[in-house]
């Protein structure tokens, strides 16, 4: 069976999930026989997350025992300190059970038909093609219909402003845009040869 990888995340968090723990089986002078191996893979089945001591062999022996167990058992290692191995390999049942869990409320549809809304759907209703067509020509027209006196009152306000605004151009305007009144004999509308008149002969 091939051995499982896991990230060094997992196995930091591992690693300290492991550190309480106390060694299950230990493996004696004779190194992995099948009892030895069979016992680990209850012990993993059981706890998931197990210790394994090795008495009797140097550091390489024990690298070789660890990548043998991840071989045969299917599992991870965790850690190797001293004369410890930790070994995790998760539940098949459960990691079966989660997936399920996750997918189950997934929405599954055909390409072409239309979206149905979380809440529609929860009530056992769906959409369909012709349905959602005919909702949304529903929201235009409605739209427009919102939309025809807002812009009659605009149009409206328009023309009372025009109406209202004096005529700078049409004469014996009282006064200019600015509400102050003008004075006939202002500097400002004198023309050219109007103050002739107002001068007296000597």
């Amino acid at each position: 069976m091939p051995k499982l990888d896991i990230t060094s995340q997992e196995r930091a968090a591992l690693r300290a999930r492991a550190h309480p723990l106390r060694p299950v089986v230990l493996v004696g002078d004779k190194g992995l026989t099948e009892s030895v191996i069979a016992e680990i893979n209850r012990n993993l089945t059981a706890h998931e997350l197990i210790k394994v001591k090795v008495g009797g062999a140097e550091r390489d022996e024990r690298d070789a025992m660890l990548e043998q167990l991840c071989d045969m058992l299917s599992c991870a290692p965790v850690h190797h300190l001293g004369k410890t191995l930790i070994l995790f390999r998760p539940d098949a049942k459960q990691v079966k059970a989660e997936q399920t869990a996750e997918f189950a409320t997934r929405a599954v549809r055909k390409p072409t038909e239309p979206h149905t809304p979380k809440k529609l759907a929860a009530a056992g209703g769906s959409l369909t093609r012709k349905a959602s067509i005919a909702e949304r020509a529903a929201r235009k027209t409605e739209r427009l219909q919102n939309a025809a006196p807002k812009a009659r009152r605009e149009a409206g306000t328009a023309a009372a402003r025009a109406l209202a605004k004096p005529s700078a151009g049409r004469p014996g305007a009282g006064s200019a845009g600015h509400g102050i009144p003008r004075r006939a004999g202002s500097a400002l509308s004198l023309k050219a040869g109007a103050r002739r008149s107002t001068v007296k002969p000597r």
